[in-house]
């Protein structure tokens, strides 16, 4: 009897090691301090709250760095922070991307003209690691009206419509965060970070589009 309960135990072992349990889908959120939850007391960043609401079966990496801009000649250009690098390692299954607010600001956005390369030199980085990658790009959230050099107006008129050109000719899916929080400025205390109701919303938001509930 005990050389069959040794047995069986040990059958259960090989078939759980030979059909274990799927790989968790990883996930890697890109972006500036928006995505790193700078206005938010303790860890309610929204890669944090994502990760919660998406449960077990995925890893979320939250690669967001303050200050970053999309513009690889801006004053802080993502591709050359450490979280760029990081987020290259993961070679996730579905990326996120947000950044375009800190090109805004006018010593940035002079360089206008560079930010749309900037972005498909982005995208194509992400796929030279992972070809088969999911990636989104977000419209960034409103500014309320403006604050640190950051302003609604050329985020609505100038960063919007070059996202939504690049996502079009990349074939990325578009996720609307600047929709998600227009009209919602008490989640926006300091005009430009969300508080930790604001992560709520954007984390609902980016789950309804790469996770939506049946």
């Amino acid at each position: 009897m005990n050389w069959f309960l040794t047995l069986s135990c040990l059958s259960v072992v090989a078939v759980g090691s030979i059909y274990g349990a799927p790989p968790k889908v990883k996930v890697a959120c890109v972006g500036d301090s928006i995505t790193q939850g700078v206005g938010a007391s303790g860890d309610k960043s929204y890669p944090k709250q994502l990760a919660d609401l998406l449960g077990d079966g995925y890893e979320v990496g939250n690669f967001g760095n303050s200050g970053s801009t999309m513009l690889r000649s801006g004053d802080k250009p993502y591709h050359l922070q450490p979280q760029y690098q990081a987020m290259i390692a993961m070679k996730a299954d579905i990326y996120v991307i947000k950044l375009g607010t800190n090109d805004t600001k006018p010593h940035n956005w002079v360089k206008r003209s560079e930010f749309k390369p900037s972005a498909v030199s982005l995208v194509d980085s992400i796929r030279a690691v992972n070809a088969d990658a999911k990636i989104f790009v977000c419209l960034p959230v409103p500014a309320f009206p403006d604050n640190f050099g950051i302003t609604d107006e050329v985020i609505r008129t100038g960063v919007i419509p070059l996202l939504r050109e690049v996502a079009s000719e990349k074939g990325l899916g578009v996720i609307d965060l600047y929709k998600a929080l227009e009209g919602r400025a008490e989640m926006v205390p300091d005009r430009v970070h969300p508080n930790a109701d604001g992560y709520r919303v954007i984390s609902e938001t980016v789950r309804g589009y790469i996770a939506p509930v049946k």
